[in-house]
């Protein structure tokens, strides 16, 4: 289902947008920002991927913490390189965009915030989420007792099943609670 940076099909455009929670001008839109970031080169071939430092590039990833996940998390590429097709850049948008439902937005939050991509949060990824949220430089980071109580909290709010971890499912019941993720979880 590879596009040609040149001009998007009305078939693909039609299926696309049954696919997403992107509107027809917003995929036309996003086309033509995928096809800005490949090279010349690339523009010919069937299935182009742009590499993810060109698209860590994007202002809307520029300054999130969390670039890197999102590009890991969306990428289809066998390599693990973080790089995107056309198509996984549509599901990236799709997924931030203001019409995605909170399932959605709390899926693919929970994927990136899962740094070892074992399927939970364990105190591994917390400890790296919290990083990733306050800094890691001397100045923001937080001592080891701070980081243990805080993961302790976190673990005490959020892990019904009492496993010493967070699922998707104990993550979306805590993401029901709280009416600023949505709003967060947007580019």
């Amino acid at each position: 289902m590879g596009t040609t940076a040149s001009q998007l099909r009305k078939d693909l455009l039609s299926e696309y947008q049954e696919l997403t929670f992107l509107t027809k001008q917003e995929i036309i839109l996003a086309h033509k920002r995928f096809s800005e970031l490949l090279s010349k080169e690339d523009r010919n071939i069937p299935t182009p991927r742009v590499p993810m430092e060109k698209v860590l590039s994007l202002p809307e990833l520029k300054s999130n913490p969390f670039r890197k996940r999102i590009c890991h998390v969306f990428s289809t590429s066998d390599m693990k390189d973080g790089s995107l097709t056309f198509e996984d850049f549509l599901d990236l948008l799709s997924a931030f965009s203001d019409s995605a439902t909170l399932e959605i937005k709390s899926h693919y939050a929970f994927r990136i915030f899962d740094f070892d991509d074992d399927g939970t949060l364990d105190g591994g990824d917390l400890e790296k989420l919290v990083n990733c949220l306050t800094g890691e430089t001397d100045d923001t980071r937080l001592t080891t007792e701070e980081m243990r109580q805080l993961i302790s909290n976190i673990l005490e709010e959020s892990d019904i099943d009492k496993d010493g971890t967070v699922n998707l499912s104990e993550f979306q019941h805590v993401i029901s609670r709280s009416p600023d993720f949505v709003r967060s979880v947007q580019m």
